[in-house]
């Protein structure tokens, strides 16, 4: 069974993957029993060029298993193609049968979104009013409807890309405003959203109480974030063995992981320091790929009976 991109749009909701993301990331970090206990092991990176990837990233949770096989290829934004792409296999863990493979791409970027999401509704304050985003791609577009979803009083809405038709098109199409940089960086709520090798954030834009959810610059040679950018936040990570692996954020910064998500989603009486930066990174893991896929097989299942 092949379910394609446009049947997994029509399955999968943010209504369902929101919460199915949380539980995951709790049972990530807090998991032991065989039912709860997620099995990961580091993804498998492959580069055909200097500037692409190929991924490989198998992970067992609950009654599945499933494997997403990922590329990254920057140029094809020349060719207008998709620079990422991937496929997504499912897999009984009762009996090893494949149950369905799917197209991945969609998958990616709506989990990533679902994940800062999740974030943002455990760290920021409930009156926050401003979001800068940095970057106007693809994670910027899947971006904007789930921060606003978990955070209703993010109104004030600032874009901002180094492509400033981008920018303008994007603020146009969500009741959003193209800014300055510097005016993006300094909200309530940071999002950075790029692919740039070299970091486009400064510290001394942020705002004191600010929270930075960095998603783009996946690669440990690779930062959005500046020294004092980092350092200067308390950070949380989706995963200390990935974002200390894969994040040059935090490895070339020296900044130091603090917590995980799924630790601080477990532990309501978690001491994170409200009130001051706090930066959640996120390099992107199998288990929100399976948790996305899982809800999509079921989904189409249910509609064939």
């Amino acid at each position: 069974m092949y379910i394609p991109e446009e049947e997994v749009r029509s399955l999968l909701t943010y209504d369902a993957l929101i919460p199915a993301i949380r539980e995951a990331l709790i049972d990530y970090s807090t998991g032991k029993d065989e039912k709860s206990k997620v099995v990961q092991p580091p993804r498998s990176i492959l580069r055909p060029s200097d500037k692409d990837w190929f991924a490989v990233m198998p992970v067992i949770h609950g009654e599945v298993m499933g494997v997403k096989s990922v590329t990254f290829f920057p140029g094809n934004a020349n060719h207008g193609l998709h620079t990422h792409m991937a496929v997504i296999t499912l897999f009984s863990r009762t009996t090893g049968e494949p149950l369905a493979v799917m197209d991945g791409r969609l998958i990616t970027a709506m989990r990533t979104a679902a994940v800062s999401a999740v974030a943002l509704d455990a760290l920021a304050d409930p009156g926050v009013t401003s979001l800068g985003i940095l970057g106007a791609g693809v994670q910027a577009h899947s971006h904007l409807e789930t921060l606003r979803s978990v955070r209703p009083s993010l109104t004030d809405i600032r874009i901002w890309s180094r492509t400033s038709a981008n920018a303008e098109q994007l603020a146009a199409e969500n009741g959003a405003r193209a800014t300055t940089l510097e005016e993006a960086a300094g909200s309530d709520i940071v999002l950075t959203a790029t692919a740039s090798p070299t970091p486009v954030l400064e510290g001394h834009w942020l705002s004191p109480k600010a929270v930075i959810l960095a998603v783009g610059a996946v690669g440990a040679h690779l930062r959005e974030l500046d020294d004092e950018a980092a350092r200067s936040c308390w950070v949380v990570a989706e995963s200390r063995q990935g974002v200390e692996r894969e994040s040059g954020d935090i490895l070339l910064s020296g900044a130091r992981v603090q917590a995980e998500i799924g630790e601080i989603l477990a532990n309501p009486a978690y001491p994170v320091p409200r009130g001051s930066r706090i930066l959640f990174k996120s390099v992107g893991m199998a288990i929100e790929d399976l948790v996305a896929a899982r809800l999509v097989w079921q989904a189409h299942s249910a509609s064939q009976t």
